[in-house]
């Protein structure tokens, strides 16, 4: 693999696990390993300038934001801080501020960095106004209304009187008696700092959703995510999260000092840090990571590092940002915590897609503030490349603390009587003989696929290995002949669980009166079967003793209701291998109908942007099943939309036809996403990054400096968002 394809690799990587990251909560790697991925990219892109893309991950900051909540412009950008692992790059950095201010005297303030979900809150005469999250570090979603349940973030703040010194322990300056500063409570400011969940509270509601078969939040972080984006803020009340606030902004700060202004906000009934630290040397920096790097287990929260920051708010305007951070503050990322324990055994789970994973079922080990007792295997070529037994003691970390995993084995520990791990060849669940991928069946007279070496594809594809597709959900991550399936899609139970479960879910039909418990108990019962028959299923059916005709009749209806859902989620619904929802959408608008989707041949659906060999050769293969055409076919009995609604055609025109259009900025009328699906409905074809090919950039506030000046060395016309909707108005 030569230098460019390196590059593309690494982009295409880094961008999927930032999605995974950001938008899904679910991230696959560690911190450690991210960067590293992230650090090479950065060398081999400044090797090859001609290789320049703005839309490379070297170049963004990801983005957790969710359309479920109105998206606010930060008044200052929350960029990311550079990260570092070694005590040999924090002297790189600290000598590096010496140089930038021309040997002038600084001070560090060293604190805690916190593992949870970046927050801003704004202040106007001392009461709390607005939430906003971390976003893409230019807007945020407005949290308010779940914010302003954590009872460590005050609503309404007071000038409070802290004692000086402060008790021991609280790392500060011993020779602080006092602070200089006006103390006085601006009339607007903001401060950030992350929301938290407590250990305490993570474990509890862990144990909540065990007892109610519900999936387990793999760390805090995750947990206080996936809360504070929860829509019912009665859920975020009794999760019980925490915040830890770490940066004062505002036009009339008290104070030249972060630290200051900090114990200052901690005097007006903020939680900040008892752990923040003012230090002047490199090697009091040192001294502090070690200390923290140990005692940090016994910290109520999760904490990933240490973050640095010239303390003086003049001289860091002084030192000023690079295009993703500031010079003035780095992180330092603690290296994963490893335990070593036993393996007991080995058990195996089936997903939707009939994908075999295996688990590890370890003897109980604490990392990183949890009690650890599985962690999963990925396929049958990991095992191997371990060559794990049953009794082996294996070396288990947690992936920037997050995802345990398995990262080597003492074979010197191995009992004698060890006996190597076998993969199965049957489905745990219904018996059926593992196939090496999930077939692909072609009807009679269909093409077969050929792969991107040029070699033909069959069903069988044992041997092939071909990436999934950008954006595939469900189905085993990485190449296909790493993944053992049961192909009994019709009759395994987690298979079919699976896609009941995905047919209701928010994004495709959003019958949100149904939950995983609820079609367990349906599908056990035996009133379902497939996602058609949710629609044959009565009050009466599941009304049990007579006293729960309410939540009975609040389950069918919202059944009923889902007819109504938009023909691209119901392509999105029925759970076709690989295509994702934003997959589902382009489909849709392509084909229009349910019937002509079905009819389309290989060449066809190859021809929709986004839609490559396999992704097509799937959607061929579902349809072509005569179960999956039964089901689909009752589901057009019952009603549900197989095609686009007259007023979704009616949106569509050729006004953009054949341009490629580049969308840069933030915008004041309509989102991002929006501008997309305008773009799309008229014809056009969005793209991500500025090339000769650009007819034009969609440009909103804060374009980016480097796209600005590529479009004007190519001579690419800039428009705004009145200009580009003026375009698309209809002529009188």
């Amino acid at each position: 693999m030569d230098e460019k394809q390196r590059i593309e690799q690494l982009r295409h990587e880094l961008h999927e696990h930032n999605y995974r990251y950001y938008v899904l909560s679910q991230p696959t790697i560690g911190d450690q390993e991210f960067d590293m991925l992230m650090k090479e990219l950065q060398e081999l892109e400044s090797r090859h300038p001609e290789l320049f893309d703005p839309n490379s991950p070297t170049q963004r900051v990801g983005s957790d934001i969710s359309t479920e909540f109105r998206q606010v412009k930060h008044r200052y950008p929350m960029l990311s801080l550079a990260n570092t692992y070694s005590e040999a790059d924090i002297r790189q950095w600290y000598d590096s501020v010496k140089k930038g201010l021309g040997g002038e005297p600084f001070e560090v303030c060293c604190e805690m960095k916190y593992d949870g979900l970046s927050i801003s809150l704004i202040y106007h005469d001392g009461e709390l106004v607005q939430a906003v999250t971390r976003g893409d570090g230019v807007q945020g979603d407005d949290v308010t209304r779940n914010v302003r349940t954590i009872r460590s973030i005050p609503l309404r703040i007071q000038q409070r009187t802290l004692p000086w010194p402060l008790p021991a322990g609280r790392g500060v300056d011993s020779s602080a008696t006092s602070i200089s500063a006006d103390e006085s409570i601006p009339r607007d400011f903001e401060i950030r700092g992350e929301i938290l969940m407590p250990w305490t509270s993570f474990e509890r509601l862990n144990r909540e959703r065990e007892a109610a078969e519900e999936p387990l939040f793999a760390n805090p972080r995750n947990a206080a995510s996936g809360t504070l984006k929860s829509l019912d803020s009665r859920v975020v009340a009794s999760r019980q999260l925490d915040a830890y606030l770490y940066y004062l902004l505002g036009e009339e700060l008290p104070a030249d000092g972060h630290f200051e202004n900090l114990e200052i906000a901690r005097s007006w009934g903020f939680k900040i840090s008892e752990g923040m630290k003012k230090v002047k040397t490199v090697e009091e920096i040192i001294d502090y990571i070690n200390y923290w790097d140990k005692e940090r287990k016994n910290l109520p929260v999760a904490t990933d590092g240490i973050v640095l920051k010239v303390n003086s708010l003049r001289q860091q305007r002084a030192l000023g940002f690079t295009a993703k951070s500031p010079r003035w503050a780095i992180a330092y990322k603690f290296k994963a915590e490893r335990a070593c324990t036993r393996l007991l055994e080995v058990t195996y789970q089936v997903g939707r897609t009939g994908a075999v994973t295996p688990v590890a079922n370890m003897e109980p080990v604490q990392l990183a503030g949890t009690t650890v007792r599985r962690a999963t295997l990925n396929n049958e070529d990991f095992i191997k490349s371990f060559d794990l037994h049953i009794g082996d003691y294996v070396y288990v970390e947690k992936g920037g603390e997050i995802i345990p995993k398995i990262v080597g084995v003492d074979i010197d520990q191995r009992p004698v009587i060890a006996q190597p791990v076998q993969f199965i060849r049957r489905c745990p669940e219904c018996g059926t003989p593992l196939v090496k991928e999930a077939p692909l069946s072609f009807p009679e007279g269909k093409a077969p696929l050929s792969s991107p070496e040029g070699d033909t594809i069959d069903p069988s594809m044992s041997s092939k290995t071909i990436e999934a597709p950008s954006g595939a959900v469900g189905g085993a991550s990485g190449p296909f002949g790493a993944a053992w399936y049961c192909p009994n899609d019709a009759g395994c139970p987690p298979q079919i669980k699976g896609r009941i479960e995905h047919f209701i879910a928010r994004k495709a039909m959003n019958i949100d009166s149904l939950g995983p418990e609820t079609v367990d108990e349906y599908y056990r019962r035996g009133l379902i079967k497939n996602v058609a028959d949710l629609y044959d299923i009565e009050v009466q059916q599941i009304n049990g003793d007579g006293s729960r005709t309410k939540s009975a009749q609040r389950i069918v209806n919202g059944i009923q209701q889902s007819k109504q859902v938009p023909f691209e989620r119901v392509v999105f619904a029925l759970g076709i291998r690989f295509v994702g929802e934003t997959s589902a959408r382009l489909l849709a608008r392509h084909f229009k109908s349910m019937d002509a989707l079905m009819a389309a041949g290989l060449q066809e659906l190859q021809e929709v942007e986004g839609i490559g060999e396999v992704m097509a050769a799937s959607i061929i293969s579902y349809f072509h099943n005569p179960e999956n055409r039964r089901i689909v076919e009752r589901l057009r009995g019952y009603g549900l939309q197989f095609a686009l609604s007259a007023d979704q055609t009616a949106a569509h025109s050729d006004k953009l036809a054949g341009q490629s259009i580049v969308i840069s900025g933030v915008f004041q009328h309509h989102s991002r996403d929006e501008y997309k699906l305008i773009i799309e409905q008229n014809g056009g074809k969005n793209v991500g990054s500025i090339s000769g090919k650009t007819s034009f950039i969609l440009a909103g506030d804060n374009m980016g400096p480097s796209k600005l000046e590529k479009a004007q060395k190519l001579g690419i016309r800039i428009m705004n968002e009145d200009e580009f909707l003026q375009l698309l108005t209809p002529n009188p």
